[in-house]
């Protein structure tokens, strides 16, 4: 909204100045490189990391398997989880003693999270592991990848908009400065009596 308001300096005016055009110079620049440089790098930045996320969503997808996992029993709660009251994701899931058998043909077992309600010996739950058994997190499916790319995207748009708005700042804070001293110099040629110009003292 400043680089707009600033355009009003390029009207003809006796009392317009040198900086005044300047700034509105400045303002015009800054406004351009906003409306055009910004979304360009965004969707440039987007489009990057859009490439790189599914290229990992493809990869882990190939690395990662998901196989039955088969209930032993239930365990207790993680003495990390000492307060029964608080409530997170991870209250969702019940930990068991499972084992399961890897796309490799080796068998495993140990305890992992389960998302049985009231697991029992015997119940069957999906989970996912590499090649060899070893547990891993699900892999990233496609829709948040684009989501994680707008995202990415749309932040560097706004940061090249931040940083162009800054810019503009201070070029125009350095342009006051340099107007502040020029004013300074020019009233000390004017000397300490210029108010008593033909009092007779």
């Amino acid at each position: 909204m400043r680089a707009i308001s600033g355009l009003w300096r390029w009207r003809r005016n006796p009392l317009r100045r040198a900086t005044d055009l300047a700034e509105a110079w400045v303002a015009l620049a800054a406004l351009l490189l906003m409306l055009l440089a910004a979304p360009v790098v965004g969707a440039l930045v987007g489009g990057s990391t859009e490439d790189a996320l599914q290229r990992s969503v493809r990869a882990q997808h190939e690395a990662r398997h998901l196989v039955t996992a088969t209930v032993i029993r239930k365990l207790d709660r993680s003495p990390l989880d000492a307060d029964p009251e608080t409530s997170s994701g991870r209250d969702l899931r019940t930990r068991v003693l499972a084992d399961w058998t890897a796309p490799d043909g080796t068998t495993h077992q140990g305890p992992v999270l389960s998302s049985l309600k009231d697991p029992r010996q015997g119940d069957a739950f999906r989970i996912w592991t590499d090649r060899h058994g070893r547990m891993v997190p699900r892999p990233l499916d496609s829709a948040t990848a684009s989501t994680h790319a707008v995202l990415a995207g749309f932040g560097a748009a706004l940061a090249t908009a931040g940083l162009t708005e800054g810019g503009r700042r201070l070029i125009v804070w350095r342009m006051v400065r340099r107007r502040y001293a020029h004013w300074d110099q020019a009233w000390e040629k004017a000397g300490p009596d210029w108010g008593r110009t033909g009092a007779g003292s």
